[in-house]
């Protein structure tokens, strides 16, 4: 093993930061830690706004998520050999090399190929904790997840199906989007045009309203996304692509008993991350590996290409997630 490797590298400026591929060391392996050898690693948009903020600090390896082969066990490690196949939610994993605690690493299903493997690990944990552990979803209830062409929106769809939920309500402002997506379990696609897409929404849950909401988008969806919950209906933010202020009626909050639930790994502890990581794999792992869901990739870049797949994901053409081939 070269004791150098290639690395996408955050580097901080003062109108926001950049990346720039650099040749870097190879991190050591810590006790319960693994080394893995990247093959391929997820790009998530929250990657994408904090480095558009990064104005100070040192510089860092970007990435959350890889899939790629165990190169060296640390000690105390159990359960995994040098050469098995991983998938590893891991700071710092658009490299070539990565060192991860065990526990946030999961044996990678045989049906999955690289790239479809480093789509894993990011979105259905972050999907499985909004809607599963935050939003209690019960089979026979209704769950709306908004921009559903996201890799969260499409891995809420699948764990939507998987937990039997009793319809699918997935929104977008593209009507071919939504079109693509309906195999993945959508029973009701919903084009959110202006704020009338709630009584659309109103409309094919026979006024019952949903009960669980995966929301993506934040502050622009917010009054609506009210209006549309049953009564005890919960809202689980995790993202705000359409802006982070919004305003409430108490009255309506109190009145029909709703649940605003905010969803974060920036505030996390490592442990508390590993936990999200281990519940996801717990409930997933098995699903995955025989076909019931399904990571969707969209198109894959290589390594030294992050600056173009940066782009790629601005101009929000995708249906699925954007990766990246480390060779």
């Amino acid at each position: 093993m070269s004791e150098t490797m290639e690395a996408v590298c955050t580097i901080p400026g003062e109108t926001g930061g950049r990346v720039e591929v650099r040749r870097v060391s190879v991190p050591a392996v810590g006790t319960g830690q693994l080394l893995v050898r990247v093959r391929a690693a997820g790009i998530n948009r929250g990657e994408i706004v904090a480095l558009m903020g990064l104005r100070a600090g040192s510089t860092g390896i970007g990435g959350i998520e890889c899939a790629g082969e165990v190169a060296e066990v640390g000690a105390g490690v159990s359960g995994f050999r040098v050469g098995d196949a991983v998938m590893a939610h891991a700071r710092g994993s658009q490299a070539q090399y990565v060192a991860v605690d065990s526990r946030a690493v999961m044996h990678k299903p045989a049906r999955l190929d690289w790239q479809q493997a480093a789509a894993f690990p990011n979105v259905f944990t972050t999907a499985h904790d909004a809607l599963i552990t935050n939003g209690k979803l019960q089979r026979g209830e209704i769950a709306l997840v908004n921009a559903a062409s996201s890799g969260i929106g499409m891995a809420a769809i699948q764990i939507a199906r998987w937990a039997g939920a009793a319809q699918v309500v997935a929104t977008s402002r593209s009507a071919d989007k939504l079109r693509q997506l309906m195999p993945l379990g959508i029973t009701d696609a919903v084009v959110a045009d202006g704020d009338a897409w709630s009584e659309q929404v109103l409309e094919v849950t026979g006024k019952h309203g949903v009960d669980v909401i995966a929301d993506s988008i934040g502050a622009s969806a917010f009054e609506p996304s009210l209006r549309c919950l049953a009564l005890q209906g919960r809202l689980v933010n995790i993202g705000r692509l359409g802006g982070k202020m919004a305003s409430i009626d108490l009255d309506y909050l109190a009145l029909r008993r709703l649940h605003i639930i905010g969803v974060t790994f920036r505030t996390r502890t490592a442990e508390e991350s590993i936990a999200c990581v281990q519940a996801c794999a717990r409930d997933l792992l098995g699903p995955l590996e025989h076909g019931q869901l399904q990571p969707i990739v969209d198109r894959a870049f290589a390594l030294n290409d992050i600056a173009k797949a940066h782009a790629y994901m601005l101009r929000n053409g995708q249906v699925g997630k954007i990766v990246l081939t480390v060779d």
